[in-house]
Parts: C-alpha cells; structure tokens; sequence
C-alpha cells in the first residue's frame, strides 16, 4: 500500500521504535500485570486465560494496533508460571512477542506475600519499506527487515494482599539494536522501568473503590504516568476514569458476566495535538478463569 503519508509513518514509527516509548501502551494495565511483571504469574490463584485488542488513534493511518494473548496460573503452592503472545503492528513495522514468566512466592505477613519473578522473551521485528514512498536510491530505506529475531530477558517483584498490591519491574533488560549496522541511526531496546501500585478501599457492602497507579520510566524520555480510579458495584459491574499525564483521558468500564468471565473496555480521548487527526483509541479484553473445585471462592478479586 503506498501512501502520500510518508511523515506521519515516519513519526509513528520513531515513537514505536525510537527511545521514547517502544513498549505497547495499555490503559486498562491493571488487568495485564502479567505482561509487564512476571512475578504476578500465579498471583490470582487460578488459571488465567486473557486475550486483549487495542487500536491506538483510530482514523490516522498507520496508527498502533495491539493484540495480546496471555495465561498464568500457580503450579503448587509458591511458583507461578505464565506465557504471553503479544502481536504489535505500527506503521511499516510489525512485532511479535513470545514470553514465558516464572514467579515465586513467599508469604512475608499474615496478610501479605512478595513474589519474584523471571521474564525470558523471544521478538521477532519485520518491517516492509515497500509500503513507503521513499526517494529513489536511498539505500536506507531499500532493504526490509524480515523475522529479525533477539532474545531478551526481564524480572520484577511484586507484593500484595487481598486489598493492596504494588510491583516494580524491568521486563526487557538487554538493550537490542533492531537494525542493521550499515544504518547510521540505529534504534535500539532502552530498558523500561515499570511501577504499579493500587489498593481496594470498602465504600459500602456492594461498592468497593480502588485507585490504581503506573508508572514507566525509560532512559532519554519524559515519564510516563497512568492514574486510573475504578468503582466496583455487587461484584459485577466495574466504571472507572482513567488520566494519562500530557497524552490522554480515559473512560473504563468492565462486567462479570459470571465467575469465570469478564469482559471491559476502554476508550481513550487524546489531549495532544494528535487529537487533530484521530478519533480516540479503543481497547477491549476479555478474561476467563478456571477455579480449582477443592477450593471455595468466595468472591472475585478485584486486581
């Protein structure tokens, strides 16, 4: 597909693969710890089967589109382990990711539990410069990029109660050039520090409140904050409102259609320029759990 877009291509693809913001943004991030942190793998008790589709900047061509498919669950009483399939598509350039997770778990108070996980990824990089209208003889632009595979590694920690949870991560630690050397700018993986936090607060028996937190850090970039409030209504029904600081609005919302399945979604309003040229981006997931019968679940959880 050629197209007369050629900057807007080349900013979307710098802020994917440049040192501003590589990894996947997600707004409802409170529900996919896992793919940021490995130490919440097992963390819910149960086997947790997740699959997410986000579409960033709807109407501006070339805009991200993000799948996710993840499971974790516990494996005995103290270790996790998970996987997670994440398919990144921006502009030129598609990413695919293949993670497996391995978390343990100490409990540290009657309350309370620290677990350390451990992230090993497998990325694959294509890019078809076929798509752009580049100046004839740049002979940057003429070779594309095709299953450009690195390996890397991630770890993080994460503690957490019934009511409060909070975790610091690093999920990819090697920093991997994406191209090949003959490329005078050469785009490399920065390490990306991840911090979340939240805590459930009982407003009444059938309304529970839980503000949340992330934060994400990442080497000669401003830092990225996401602050999201969440009401929770007889178990069920989830709205929430989410802010994005110098990017973004939110409105959530989410469904317990029964005890295995829940559903949300998310619609973003930019507060950027951008805002000119898109019509907000929109995110939806669907997660299913499969509880162990020996065990009486009381109630969901709500993180």
């Amino acid at each position: 597909m050629k197209t007369n877009h050629f900057i807007i291509y080349l900013l979307l693809f710098a802020s994917s693969f440049g040192y501003s913001q590589q990894d996947a943004q997600y707004t409802q991030y409170m529900y996919n710890t896992i793919n940021i942190n490995p130490a919440y793998a097992g963390s819910r008790d149960v086997l947790s089967i997740f699959g997410m589709y986000r579409t960033q900047w709807v109407g501006l061509e070339g805009a991200p589109d993000t799948g996710v498919f993840s499971l974790h669950s516990p494996v005995g009483e103290r270790i996790g382990l998970g996987l997670t399939v994440v398919g990144d598509r921006i502009g030129v350039a598609k990413e695919n990711t293949v993670s497996v997770d391995f978390s343990y778990t100490i409990p540290v108070s009657d309350n309370y539990k620290l677990a350390f996980g451990l992230k090993a990824t497998a990325h694959m990089l294509d890019v078809d410069y076929s798509m752009l209208t580049v100046t004839p003889g740049d002979y940057v632009f003429q070779n594309n990029i095709e299953n450009k595979f690195s390996p890397n590694f991630g770890a993080g920690v994460y503690l957490y109660s019934d009511k409060f949870y909070a975790g610091f991560s690093v999920p990819n630690i090697l920093e991997t050039e994406h191209f090949d050397d003959n490329i005078k700018s050469t785009p490399s993986e920065r390490m990306h520090g991840y911090l979340i936090t939240g805590y459930v607060f009982d407003l009444a028996d059938n309304i529970q409140f839980k503000p949340a937190a992330l934060a994400k850090a990442v080497n000669g970039a401003p830092l990225q904050l996401d602050v999201t409030g969440n009401f929770w209504f007889n178990e069920k029904l989830t709205l929430g409102v989410a802010w994005r600081w110098s990017a973004a609005v939110s409105a959530l919302a989410g469904f317990q259609i029964d005890k295995n399945w829940f559903i949300g979604y998310a619609y973003d309003a930019e507060t950027t320029k951008l805002a000119n040229y898109n019509s907000g981006s929109h995110e939806i997931f669907l997660r299913y759990e499969l509880f162990n019968k020996s065990k009486r679940i009381v109630s969901p959880r709500f993180f």
